[in-house]
């Protein structure tokens, strides 16, 4: 199923409306108690499809895995070739423009795909690449209580997860969070897990050091940076091992290891 997202932006002096179509969601259901959901985001140019089976795999039975997909768009890194992203990216930079309305859009879609779950459920986001990167943002969205378009952020996630990412809008993260006393209580109570591979020639090792740096100084002192001798922007089973006993030890799962 398709889903519509309609986010309100403005040109000038007159608001224009952009719609974002997001693509197929998968799901893996919890082979035990229903203790977490999280939100698994895919890379450039991927599906929920593919990330659902490794993460089906992983030995997390109390853990509902949502996985969507992102809308097919134009990418400025591609010269224009449309691919599923989850918002437009050009060269990684630290002083490149942020596509907000792509990154607004697809944080609010999984936001509400986190809406309905029940109130003893623990949420949270992750996400590789790409998907890191949305996942990160939605983090400093939950800290500052509010979209980059000013909209509310409702949803208390417990935990987020990036793997070989980086953080969009790192420039002005640590003034807005500082300005805020609530929004500075949640930055301190949100855990955060990134890895990222030394070898990693996609998304350079340095973005995601950089990432840590700026998470850490803005005040998101639950914060875990693991860095991976020989790995390149790919995943392999020491790292997802990490991902396991982290999840299970900070939202305290029950029976996640058999």
């Amino acid at each position: 199923m398709n889903v519509l997202i309609n986010v309100l932006c403005c040109s000038g002096s007159r608001a224009a409306r952009r719609t974002f179509e997001f693509g197929r969601t998968h799901v893996v259901r919890p082979k035990g108690k229903h203790q977490a959901t999280i939100v698994w985001l895919h890379g450039l140019g991927d599906n929920g499809s593919s990330w659902s089976q490794l993460l089906e795999s992983l030995p997390l039975p109390n853990i509902k895995w949502i996985c969507p997909t992102a809308p097919t768009r134009p990418v400025a890194i591609l010269g224009g070739f449309p691919c599923t992203a989850w918002f437009d990216v050009g060269e990684l930079s630290d002083d490149g423009p942020e596509d907000w309305e792509g990154l607004d859009a697809s944080a609010a879609h999984i936001a509400n795909l986190l809406s309905t779950e029940p109130a003893d459920v623990k949420v949270g986001i992750g996400g590789f690449s790409m998907g890191a990167a949305v996942a990160l943002y939605s983090a400093t969205c939950c800290a500052l209580g509010r979209y980059g378009n000013g909209i509310p952020y409702y949803v208390n996630l417990r935990a987020v997860v990036g793997l070989s990412g980086w953080l969009p809008g790192s420039r002005n993260l640590r003034n807005k969070i500082e300005g805020s006393h609530e929004a500075a209580r949640r930055a301190a109570s949100l855990p955060i897990l990134l890895t990222h591979g030394l070898c990693d020639d996609v998304v350079p090792y340095k973005y995601g050091e950089k990432s840590a740096n700026c998470l850490s100084i803005s005040g998101f002192r639950h914060l875990t940076f693991k860095s991976f001798e020989g790995l390149g922007h790919y995943t392999v089973p020491k790292e997802m091992d990490e991902v396991c006993n982290w999840l299970t030890a900070r939202l305290g799962l029950e029976g996640s290891r058999a």
